[in-house]
């Protein structure tokens, strides 16, 4: 018998199981695989910030066009986890999909959270760390590095209420990205899948914790260089709050806000949807 080979997407039914499986096996997965899956997404989105940040610098095309570009090339990032394969701490917010169906426990639910946001971190640090050492900030008389310092010292001076709110709004649109990628059957509907709302998000200002892993590091270490801080048109006060506590702030509210928006705000509602216990109705 020949195979059938199938163009059309996953409906929404078969996406939510497809979703909660996915759930089951990542939060099965062993420590160290867990770990360096997450490493390497913490480094592909720090690429996508990276992109975007070397994109902004300059455009000459007005406020909204230039945030549009931003976001277009930041897709990198999440296209890289999907079709390249990583653990992605926003986007495994849907592992509650199979926690609510209570086809794992909280503890595995906790476990791949906590052992993927680590990950995410070392690999975004350590690529805000090499991307120092290579001086590309000191690209355009100084202007990539002084958009790189303007992006982080605006994440550190956000109140908490906006980046609790902004992280909501950043992982319900990821987490939207991840669930349309459940749909998709190749590659081309995957990366489509992922364009429009991750570009949404980034043009928006939303909050997205991982790429501040990147964002506020890369900010910090720019600080201290003297050509950086005049291209920006800062001086040391304007940059009082471009620290660890400022990074750790931004972190906590963020992440907040990415659990809500990513879990609850999609991963519960889809689950409530699709995937609950239905009683079976008498004839």
């Amino acid at each position: 018998m020949q195979e059938v080979i199938r163009i059309d997407a996953f409906p929404p039914p078969e996406m939510a199981e497809r979703a909660e499986n996915v759930g089951v096996k990542k939060a099965n997965l062993d420590f160290w695989s867990t770990f360096a899956l997450a490493v390497l997404a913490g480094a592909f989105i720090a690429l996508g910030a990276e992109f975007c940040t070397l994109v902004v610098t300059n455009t000459g095309f007005g406020f909204g066009m230039t945030k549009l570009l931003g976001g277009l090339v930041f897709c990198l990032g999440l296209i890289l986890v999907v079709v390249a394969g990583a653990e992605l701490f926003t986007g495994n917010n849907l592992i509650m999909m199979a926690w609510a169906s209570r086809k794992i426990s909280l503890g595995q639910l906790m476990r791949n959270w906590g052992i993927v946001y680590f990950g995410n971190l070392v690999g975004s640090l350590a690529t805000a760390f090499i991307m120092y050492l290579t001086r590309q900030w000191a690209f355009a008389n100084y202007g990539v590095g002084a958009t790189a310092l303007n992006i982080a010292n605006g994440k550190v001076n956000l109140s908490f209420m906006e980046g609790l709110t902004r992280g909501i709004m950043c992982n319900a649109l990821v987490c939207l990205a991840v669930w349309l990628c459940m749909s998709g059957r190749s590659v081309t509907d995957k990366i489509l899948a992922i364009v429009f709302p991750i570009t949404a998000f980034v043009t928006s200002g939303f909050e997205h914790s991982v790429a501040n892993m990147y964002f506020i590091p890369m900010g910090i270490l720019l600080k201290a260089e003297p050509e950086v801080v005049s291209a920006a048109g800062k001086v040391a006060s304007d940059l009082a709050n471009l620290n660890l506590l400022g990074f750790i702030g931004n972190l906590i509210s963020v992440t907040i806000g990415n659990i809500v928006g990513g879990a609850f705000m999609v991963g519960l509602v889809y689950w409530f949807i699709y995937r609950r216990p239905k009683k079976e109705s008498t004839p």
